[in-house]
């Protein structure tokens, strides 16, 4: 046993003070056997600097192998049980879940009072992490917290100066000039026509600090931005604000009106961001990742969160540019490859925002994009601490000192909750990628390609975009999904959405609903996971897989699959056809017009559900959107008000003649 081997010895103080006689023994490395040297800097001293926060329900072990799994550099036992200060450090942390930190360089060592089944004496085992670390994420973990990172441009917002808008309407009218279908030349001319509008806005706010919209005057406000110490004065600056249309217009420079800047917010921004402060409970811990200069990031960010209720004034430049811990975060981004290979399996992936290219993109789901971030958030979420709660915490507390590090259980990393975005599953038949719509899209181009980890910026920031061959008025063919894949419907292949669109759209139908979605792991005998999904504790879809995602995302799958046929057998009920049925060929929307009748559907009562179906022609490669609007019977089995988009059965799709009911 280990406690029965000869140890080094090593004299243990907390600062100056001496506490006592201790025995270290060196774990040994996986890879060979071999005992690893002791970790302390000052030879066999073992050195105290401080003690970690106390926490009320995280053991320091269960945090240490949150940040750094299998981290167990040494175990250190007292030499006597009469050892009484080291005794008093001992009881101190083993009663407050505290551990007593040394501070190596960027390196923090961490001594964990463990239990023991055959020592009387005080023992501990040493753990390393990376200084700082476990405060924030104690922190984190106590209050039930992640770590969401944000990447600005084209993610959230898209901005523009005069000079950048003078760019894309050069660009874009040299296109049409060579361009000769007349299908691409109107839709690159609606295009062209947007940015032009939205510079003369630009034009009017630079020179009157006012602009007219729709024959109604907007005269800017002047907002003052809290300052940050030791980094940016206090300002005021002019700013209009039109949250109709999702548009802001500020000055970065007060002083300069060359710096104005015309910015568009993502829609369902306040969606997420309400979801993130929701009832005053902090969900996530957030944080900006951006190529742009420090004013423009601080500015924009100011724009998205008015209130500082996301990141206050003070924690500012700590959450911009930062890095987090990576296994308890995830990043919303719209491109994967600016991230480093191991970071990748974090990010969550979202379509370009492009409201100039493919300003319907947006409405074109049924789940707005940002709504599907915060759902996957949600499930990430809860996924992390339902692991961290009924495996880790629970493990931790049944180890003792005589445990070998191989014991310890695994830990939980957002990444197993998130489903790889594979942004090459499908081929992209794009003849031209448009035109980068950002005031940085240049800058940053520039600046990735300095740093070598683009590997192809114009493939990379637009992959989740829109083909150019649509009009202003026109869906294109190449369709884009919540998930940032391409529908290509011209190539007669399987179509796979990513089954993160399953799961987040499964949890968008509970939190409708107001129901739970849960997944339970079945016991089985087979190699595979067997899950099952749970609606209100009713069991709705079981899945299969070699990992926990797969099985996951195949129990969504096939419970969006049951409720699909659900909801065709309470159509098929309703007898009655209702002269007030809706039928939208969506013009507002976006979508060609067509003519099309539907049968056996009933109004008769109070509930309103918007199911989308979607007719989809492979052989003719046509895409074709109706919206039907039905009220439901109030003793239906289940209450069916939310959108019904983006779930495709994919056998359909061998059929031309039949009409697929997609699900989300």
């Amino acid at each position: 046993m280990t406690s029965r081997r000869a140890g080094i010895s090593c004299k243990v103080y907390h600062g100056d003070v001496f506490l006592g006689d201790a025995e270290a023994f060196p774990t040994t490395n996986t890879s060979g056997g071999n005992a690893q040297p002791l970790p302390f800097l000052s030879g066999n001293e073992i050195r105290i600097d401080h003690l970690s926060p106390p926490s009320e329900r995280c053991p320091p072990l269960s945090v240490l192998q949150s940040i750094n799994p299998f981290a167990v550099r040494c175990k250190v036992q007292a030499k006597s049980v009469a050892e009484h200060p080291l005794r008093r450090l001992y009881l101190s942390c083993f009663n407050e879940f505290r551990s007593a930190v040394m501070v190596t360089g960027n390196e923090e060592l961490h001594l964990v009072a463990m239990p023991s089944k055959v020592e009387k004496v005080s023992c501990f085992w040493c753990c390393s992490v990376q200084a700082g670390l476990y405060a924030s994420c104690l922190g984190m973990l106590n209050l039930r917290c992640l770590a969401i990172v944000f990447d600005l441009d084209e993610t959230l917002i898209v901005a523009n100066t005069m000079r950048s808008f003078d760019d894309r309407i050069e660009a874009l009218s040299r296109k049409i000039d060579g361009e000769k279908d007349p299908i691409r030349i109107s839709g690159m001319s609606a295009e062209l026509k947007r940015y032009v509008e939205d510079k003369d806005f630009l034009k009017q706010y630079i020179e009157m600090d006012t602009v007219t919209d729709n024959g109604r005057s907007i005269t800017a406000q002047n907002e003052e931005v809290p300052p940050i110490p030791g980094v940016q004065e206090r300002i005021t600056r002019p700013v209009i604000r039109m949250k109709e249309r999702n548009i802001v217009l500020t000055r970065i420079n007060p002083e300069n009106h060359d710096t104005s800047v015309f910015v568009r917010l993502r829609p369902a921004w306040e969606d997420l961001r309400s979801y993130l402060t929701a009832k005053g409970r902090r969900r996530f811990e957030v944080f900006v990742c951006t190529m742009a200069e420090r004013d423009y990031a601080l500015e924009i960010w100011r724009l998205l969160d008015p209130d500082s209720h996301l990141i206050s004034s003070k924690q500012l430049m700590d959450r911009i540019d930062n890095v987090c811990h990576p296994r308890m975060a995830m990043v919303i981004d719209d491109r994967l490859q600016v991230w480093d290979d191991k970071d990748q399996p974090h990010v969550h992936v979202v379509p370009a925002y492009t409201p100039y290219y493919a300003p319907q993109a947006e409405m074109a789901n049924a789940v707005p994009v940002l709504c599907v971030a915060r759902n996957v958030a949600c499930n990430v979420r809860g996924g992390f601490f339902k692991e961290f709660d009924e495996n880790l915490l629970q493990k931790v507390f049944e180890l003792n000192y005589e445990n070998e590090i191989v014991e310890l259980p695994g830990a939980p990393d957002v990444s197993y909750y998130l489903i790889a975005e594979d942004c090459n599953n499908l081929q992209n038949n794009n003849r031209e990628a448009p035109i980068v719509e950002g005031t940085i899209g240049s800058e940053t181009e520039h600046r990735f390609n300095q740093l070598a980890y683009l590997v192809d910026e114009q493939q990379a920031k637009h992959q989740a975009q829109l083909n150019h061959s649509s009009t202003d008025d026109e869906m294109p063919v190449n369709i884009t999904s919540a998930n940032n894949k391409k529908l290509n419907v011209e190539v007669r292949q399987p179509i796979s959405l990513a089954s993160s669109v399953f799961v987040s759209v499964l949890q968008e139908i509970g939190r409708r609903c107001d129901s739970k979605i849960e997944f339970k792991f079945t016991n089985g005998n087979t190699k595979e996971l067997p899950h099952s999904v749970l609606f209100s504790s009713e069991r709705i879809g079981m899945g299969m897989g070699r990992t926990l995602k797969d099985a996951q995302s195949q129990a969504a799958e096939n419970a969006l699959r049951n409720l699909a046929i659900l909801r065709h057998a309470l159509m098929s009920m309703l007898a009655t056809v209702s002269k007030d049925m809706c039928i939208y060929w969506g013009e507002e929307a976006g979508f060609s017009s067509s003519s099309r009748t539907i049968d056996n559907y009933v109004l008769r009562s109070v509930l309103v559900a918007e199911i989308v179906l979607e007719s989809i022609s492979v052989a003719r490669g046509l895409y074709k959107q109706v919206t039907v609007l039905v009220r439901l019977s109030q003793d239906a089995p289940l209450v069916v008000s939310m959108q019904v988009s983006c779930y495709l059965v994919q056998k359909c799709l061998d059929d031309d003649d039949m009409v697929p009911v997609l699900i989300a």
